[in-house]
């Protein structure tokens, strides 16, 4: 289809694309790259199967979006999807849930048994980081703004990184139930549980790490993101105690966005929002932002004058027998593409 031909208000279209649009990388001001892996999950898996669960789901919304009235027609493209990805990372998640078993019944990472397989891991991991990486790199040579749909959050460390080649600094905006800021996790480099430890480690254009609805993280974490005068954290429950105290949750986004530079990356775990929202997500944890509030959240960084310069959407498990998590999460994605092309006005 044309997209001259494209009606908004018709019936989705099953073309394979997110929104069922008819753009080209070439048309389109956004490029949604899907990168479907999610070997070092430690809990539930199934993320690796998001995108194309998402791209269903999305054919079912509609686009009049009042918070953002018309800028898709600035263009929202989908990225073919490597489907290697998606057959190394089942190949690999059996070596990985075998050192995570290991390591449940007592083992160590340094066990003969799990060595070789933490490697194989690793490699397969820097694998994909770096075709995420060229993939993205060269959107963002085009021109293009880059939207990346995972997979887990180890996912979007290539994207980060092109981004860090390309800006003399930015701030991540990261909502997100856990803080990711382990080390290697359970012996994994590139572990979804180390994406931010990884990112402040080798991409010193990130200024500064903003961290919104964290409620599940270890004590070297937690000390880790009060030393470093590149984070700042505003926890689920120092968030629950303002909103007690009567502070309105505009007021709450304000002074979060307040933290964050010009120019901002927005890593939008879906175990940040309440976990009814996404009941199949690989680690869910009881508390969060709503769905509205993590829009207004966003929103607020467009509102500041602040220019989103790429995004990630990840962790979204689709159910056997439950959209729920499909459903939210497309409408999520929704949002982000709407208030990163309208930051870029």
């Amino acid at each position: 289809m044309d997209v001259k031909d494209f009606n908004p208000d018709d019936v989705g279209v099953d073309n394979g694309a997110y929104f069922g649009f008819p753009f080209t990388e070439e048309d389109a001001a956004l490029v949604l790259v899907s990168v479907p892996w999610d070997v070092t999950v430690s809990y539930g898996a199934g993320t690796a199967y998001a995108p194309d669960a998402l791209i269903e789901a999305s054919t079912q919304l509609d686009f009049c979006d009042p918070l953002a009235l018309d800028v898709w027609r600035r263009g929202i493209a989908t990225a073919g999807i490597d489907y290697s990805i998606h057959e190394l990372s089942q190949r690999l998640r059996a070596d990985a849930e075998r050192v995570i078993r290991h390591l449940e019944e007592g083992g160590s990472t340094a066990d003969d048994y799990v060595v070789r397989k933490i490697r194989r891991v690793n490699e397969g991991s820097v694998r994909v980081n770096g075709k995420v990486h060229d993939q993205t790199a060269a959107l963002l040579d085009a021109g293009k703004i880059v939207g990346l749909v995972g997979g887990d959050h180890s996912t979007p460390y290539g994207l980060i990184r092109a981004l860090g080649e390309r800006y003399e600094g930015f701030g991540i905006l990261h909502v997100d139930a856990h803080c990711d800021l382990r080390k290697a996790y359970e012996g994994f480099e590139y572990s979804h549980a180390s994406i931010m430890y990884n990112v402040l480690r080798d991409v010193e254009q990130v200024s500064r790490l903003v961290q919104v609805g964290v409620r599940d993280f270890c004590r070297a974490e937690y000390d880790m993101a009060q030393s470093s005068p590149r984070i700042e954290m505003f926890d689920d429950r120092t968030i629950a105690e303002a909103r007690f105290d009567g502070v309105a949750w505009s007021e709450q986004c304000r002074r979060i966005v307040a933290c964050l530079p010009d120019e901002v990356y927005v890593s939008f775990d879906i175990d940040g929002l309440s976990p009814e929202l996404c009941p199949h997500t690989g680690t869910p944890v009881p508390g969060g932002v709503g769905f509205n509030e993590a829009v207004r959240l966003v929103d607020e960084v467009v509102r500041s004058g602040r220019r989103i310069i790429g995004f990630d959407l990840v962790e979204v498990v689709p159910g056997m027998d439950d959209r729920t998590d499909a459903i939210v999460g497309a409408r999520m994605l929704w949002k982000l593409s709407q208030l990163a092309l309208k930051s870029n006005l």
